[in-house]
């Protein structure tokens, strides 16, 4: 019976994040406050930038990606469930139309695949970690072009 009891839980922990990428995609920020922790923390180095510390920095950091990205699209690719953890192999896809940082708007699509884990905990998301290859992604949108 313990195996079904963790089957469960690990299941409502893969269709919560289901849900978050749902409502990201939908701008549903109604949605986002129940499925996030207030206190929620995101960790990732990728952009050198610092780590989001709250609900509120999250949805102002979604705000941002939307006014660059306003096409912006994730998918999910993989999902695996284990204890509190989720981890995905997650899609995202935009066209730069808006200022990334320094970084002009380009009008090119940008594709990147990235690697989130999220830990949950009474049913809300309360910790992410999110890496992708940074580098990839300023050469697609023709921000870096090493030298040849």
């Amino acid at each position: 019976m313990i195996q079904s009891k963790d089957k469960e839980e690990t299941d409502r922990h893969k269709a919560l994040i289901q849900e978050f990428v749902d409502a990201i995609n939908e701008q549903n920020w109604k949605k986002l406050d129940e499925l996030v922790a207030t206190d929620f923390v995101r960790h990732s180095y990728a952009a050198g930038e610092p780590g989001i510390c709250g609900r509120d920095e999250l949805k102002e950091f979604l705000h941002r990606e939307l006014a660059t990205f306003p096409d912006a699209f994730e998918s999910i690719e993989d999902i695996l469930a284990e204890g509190d953890k989720v981890a995905v192999r997650q899609r995202f896809q935009g066209t730069q139309q808006g200022w990334m940082g320094s970084y002009p708007p380009s009008g090119r699509k940008l594709t990147a695949n990235y690697i989130a884990i999220y830990r949950m905990q009474n049913g809300q998301i309360v910790e992410a970690w999110a890496e992708w290859d940074n580098l990839n992604g300023l050469k697609q949108l023709g921000h870096f072009n090493p030298p040849a």
